[in-house]
């Protein structure tokens, strides 16, 4: 390992870096995730430096080493430097102590020792540090067995959990998400420690909280973390609507599954096949209005009526709790959310065209999206059902592209429009018009007549005809 760490900082940089060191005669070591992602064999963009002394003049000299001087940034207050080198993100600071108040996270900050600034760090694997000094250049300085951490795949923090997570809240969530990404484990002292504190999350601002959640979203196995946060009883304070789809109730001996559970598994099915972060937020909200929907019939148990369509409306008050964005990726998650459930049925019955139709007017452009989401929702443990909708998607997808190339619906735009169907019977906007749009609509979805301008034409004088308007031979 130590090996690789040397073969990585001998690049130009790294070499810059130690000169500037020898130079000023001032110590200098990597440290941080950028050791860490180098010794787990990631790729990182991100290199921290620690300046024992002061990091903005540090950062003035390497920036001239490396003609980077216009794409460096010096930020006095906060005693950082930022500088741009290739596709690296390169930062310098200070060595530094920090001490927190209770009601804040925003720590009081002095300089310090190597020591003291690798106490400071949230986890051990994140508080090596490899030297680039003349005297002991690539030297491994690791007191708290960041290594050993590493190699045993243990979350743990360099000090006593209590006082970490007490001082910086958001800690937990970054525990939770780098247990995530990175398939490690949460030592059990820690993993208590953030369920004592747990309460404390409730200073840090929801942008951060979300920014967390989106990074556990996009690691290869989401639900490891979900599941975290709901163990740790962080779950239900940072996202309660997630947290109110736990645990199974019984009557007469009719039971619904855990629909926690369920939409875990269907977001880690959909994992397996893309990196889009909206999509996965679909999957993860496709079922968020079953519990206020929940019904039980004696007859036919367990009902959950209108889900998807409850479920658009708390998407959009998700997102906008979570500070996740209003535009664009909040009207697609709606758009899965209020479809999921289409393909699936259509999957149960026989396909016919006018069906298969309809789901590609309405879903449009996100057609793709909408299945690789229903396929993902299939989570029976029974072979013969997962059989029989894996089939039944498949002649699905047929008819998608058969119906796509024959009747072009995907983003549908009428061949007759509003304005045409005004100047053919001297209309007004208003009530005639939307009911020739919607007939003209409904009999191409149908298949009555084919998506093109000249029978839409017909059908339109037709429809006209039959509400007692009068066509204008030479409007």
């Amino acid at each position: 390992m130590i090996e690789e760490l040397q073969k990585y900082i001998s690049e130009s940089l790294f070499q810059a870096v130690a000169e500037v060191s020898r130079r000023r005669g001032e110590a200098v070591y990597l440290i941080g995730g950028n050791v860490r992602d180098i010794i787990l064999g990631r790729l990182s963009k991100d290199t921290d430096f620690v300046v024992i002394g002061n990091g903005i003049d540090f950062a003035h000299d390497v920036a001239a080493a490396l003609g980077s001087q216009k794409n460096a940034r010096f930020y006095g207050q906060f005693g950082t430097a930022m500088i741009r080198y290739k596709d690296h993100a390169v930062e310098f600071v200070g060595a530094r102590k920090e001490s927190y108040q209770h009601l804040s996270r925003k720590p009081e900050v002095s300089p310090g020792t190597l020591s003291d600034d690798q106490r400071r760090r949230d986890f051990t694997i994140n508080s090596l540090a490899v030297s680039l000094n003349e005297h002991d250049f690539g030297q491994l300085i690791d007191p708290f067995n960041g290594l050993k951490d590493i190699e045993q795949k243990i979350i743990r923090t360099p000090l006593d959990p209590d006082i970490t997570y007490s001082d910086d809240p958001l800690r937990m969530m970054r525990a939770i998400r780098f247990a995530t990404q990175l398939g490690f484990s949460i030592h059990p002292g820690s993993l208590q420690a953030i369920n004592r504190n747990k309460n404390r999350i409730r200073i840090i601002s929801i942008e951060r909280i979300t920014d967390e959640l989106n990074k556990i979203m996009l690691a290869s196995k989401p639900s490891e973390g979900f599941l975290l946060l709901s163990k740790t009883g962080l779950l239900p304070i940072i996202f309660p609507q997630l947290a109110a789809l736990q645990g199974v109730e019984t009557i007469n001996g009719k039971s619904h599954k855990d629909n926690f559970l369920h939409t875990l598994e269907v977001l880690d099915n959909l994992s397996r096949h893309t990196d889009n972060l909206w999509l996965r937020w679909a999957a993860l909200l496709h079922d968020i209005a079953k519990p206020p929907t929940k019904k039980f019939d004696p007859q036919t148990g367990w009902t959950f009526h209108g889900h998807e369509m409850r479920g658009v409306k708390m998407s959009a008050s998700i997102f906008k709790e979570l500070k996740l964005p209003l535009n664009e990726p909040l009207k697609f998650v709606q758009k899965m959310v209020l479809l999921h459930l289409r393909p699936i049925v259509l999957a149960q019955e026989e396909v016919t065209d006018s069906a298969v139709r309809r789901l590609l007017f309405d879903a449009g452009d996100d057609i793709d999206s909408l299945m690789m989401l229903c396929e993902a929702d299939i989570t029976t443990k029974n072979e013969y059902k997962i059989k029989k909708y894996r089939d039944n998607f498949q002649l699905v997808r047929e008819k998608l592209r058969e119906i796509e190339v024959k009747d072009r619906l995907r983003n549908w735009q009428p061949p007759v429009d509003g304005q045409m169907i005004m100047d053919a019977f001297g209309l007004k906007p208003g009530k005639e018009v939307g009911l020739i749009k919607t007939a003209i609509r409904e009999a191409i979805l149908d298949g009555i007549i084919g998506n093109n301008f000249e029978e839409a034409y017909a059908f339109m004088k037709a429809e006209g005809e039959r509400l007692n308007l009068t066509y204008r031979e030479n409007h």
